[in-house]
Parts: C-alpha cells; sequence; structure tokens
C-alpha cells in the first residue's frame, strides 16, 4: 500500500572508530528515538558501523557479512519499531567480494546490500564497485540508496530516477571545504527527478578529515527542508507525495523531460 506521507529520520552520527559492535548498539538506540518520532526510515552516514579510517580495513574484525551477530541489535530494534534502517559498513559477501555498502534491514528481517559505485582514491584498493540495485520499499514509497560520490555523478540519480524512484537517500562523508558540495548535490538531484534527497554526513572528524555536517533533507522542487547543524544530531522530516506528484504533473504539463522514470 502507497502512503500519503512518509517520515524519515537522518542521523548525523560520529561513530565509534572501529567499534563495530559499540556503533550497532548506539544504532539500535537511535532506531528507538526515530520510531517515537514517527519515522519510518532512518538513514546513517557512509561507513558508519566503523568510521571513515581506510587504514583500520586491514583488521578482519572491520569487516561486516551478512550473519554477522553484532548487527542483532539493530535488526531486533528495526523490527521492533517497524524502522527500515540504513547502515555505513565495509561488507564482506558470501563469494569474497568487498563492497563500502549502504546495508538496509528492514522489520521484515530483509537485509538489502548496496555498494558504493563510484568508488575514488584508496577506495578503489579495498572495495569493488557496487552493481545498479532497486529502490527499496518503505511504505509503498521507493527509496534508491546512493554512497558519498554516487550523488556526485548526475547518471546515478538518473538511473534511479528510471527506476522509479521517489527518495534519493546518501550515506556519505562531506568535509570541511566541501559545504557548497553537499547542499548543490541533493538539491540538484532532488530537483532534477522531483523526488525527495537525503543526506546522513558523518560527525566530528578521522585521519585528515573533519565533518562539514549539514546533513539533512531536500524538497523535490531542490529547497533544503531540514537540517542538522555540525554536531552529532538526528533530524526527522515528513515527506508528502502530493508534493511529489504535483511537480512531477507540472513538468509533464509543460513539457519537461529531465525525469524519465
Amino acid at each position: 500500500m502507497e502512503s500519503d506521507r512518509l517520515v524519515v529520520a537522518v542521523a548525523q552520527h560520529a561513530p565509534v572508530p572501529g567499534d563495530v559492535a559499540e556503533n550497532a548498539r548506539r544504532a539500535a538506540q537511535l532506531v528507538a528515538a526515530a520510531a517515537d518520532d514517527g519515522a519510518r526510515l532512518l538513514l546513517f552516514p557512509q561507513l558508519s558501523l566503523t568510521g571513515y579510517d581506510l587504514a583500520r580495513l586491514d583488521e578482519r574484525a572491520s569487516w561486516v557479512t551478512a550473519e554477522d551477530p553484532r548487527l542483532d541489535v539493530v535488526r531486533e530494534a528495526s523490527r521492533a519499531r517497524g524502522v527500515t534502517t540504513v547502515v555505513g559498513a565495509p561488507w564482506l559477501a558470501p563469494d569474497g567480494g568487498r563492497l563500502l555498502a549502504s546495508v538496509a534491514l528492514s522489520p521484515d528481517g530483509a537485509v538489502d546490500v548496496v555498494g558504493k559505485r563510484y568508488l575514488h582514491r584508496a577506495e578503489r584498493d579495498l572495495f569493488e564497485p557496487g552493481a545498479s540495485a532497486p529502490p527499496l520499499a518503505v511504505d509503498g514509497w521507493r527509496v534508491a540508496l546512493a554512497v558519498c560520490y554516487d550523488a556526485a555523478v548526475p547518471e546515478h540519480a538518473r538511473e534511479a530516477a528510471e527506476r522509479g524512484a521517489d527518495v534519493y537517500a546518501v550515506s556519505a562523508l562531506y568535509t570541511e571545504g566541501q559545504e557548497r558540495r553537499l547542499d548543490v548535490h541533493p538539491a540538484a538531484r532532488a530537483m532534477d527527478h522531483r523526488m525527495y534527497a537525503l543526506v546522513a554526513n558523518l560527525a566530528g572528524a578521522g585521519p585528515g578529515w573533519r565533518s562539514c555536517g549539514g546533513s539533512g533533507v531536500w524538497h523535490p522542487d531542490g529547497r533544503r527542508i531540514a537540517e542538522a547543524g555540525t554536531g552529532p544530531r538526528v533530524v526527522v522530516a515528513a515527506l508528502e507525495r502530493a508534493e511529489v506528484d504535483r511537480l512531477r504533473a507540472d513538468d509533464a504539463r509543460n513539457g519537461y523531460l529531465g525525469r524519465t522514470g
């Protein structure tokens, strides 16, 4: 059943470096808090279970797998509270493949893994590019997952729109000096394809970087409708299907063909 309204939560989260179990425990706490605010989708940043420190990935314990018991606390919170939770992890697939992944844990127990498509710099030495994936279904809304630099490549969002996405959910690391990029990327993807855009940015700092904050939600007309500021915080916003439908109908009447989905 399609719902007219979807409440989403975006977590600007500062992970404990390298501690998957503790970061999963903290994520579960935020699931409960987001559910109390009515959220049905909770988005975490890139590598939210480990922090962005690629040197730590030499340690086997930093990699997460499908049957990883450390995820159980998040699985249970998602099931109990009816929230689809998207965490960021270095993912080790059963076939040995390695992805810089967004991992969606659904209330029904399903696990969907979407790897970052557009890897850059040292990521290319550690991970394989992710494959195209269909959007998630959350209360009838279609949610496409993207990881950081994916959002900088217009083709990625265009493909999501072709697959019918209503929401473009980006797990990211934008650093100090990239504030403009953080605002332009989701605004452009939202406006071009008349879908809502979410960005969950890491908070805090790591080796060679400091976050610029700025996580939030963008309307299908490109304006920002929620912002997290600079420190750790969860922001909540209600997405309205009528707004998506109105803008798409206006574009169709005006002959605008930017959205192909």
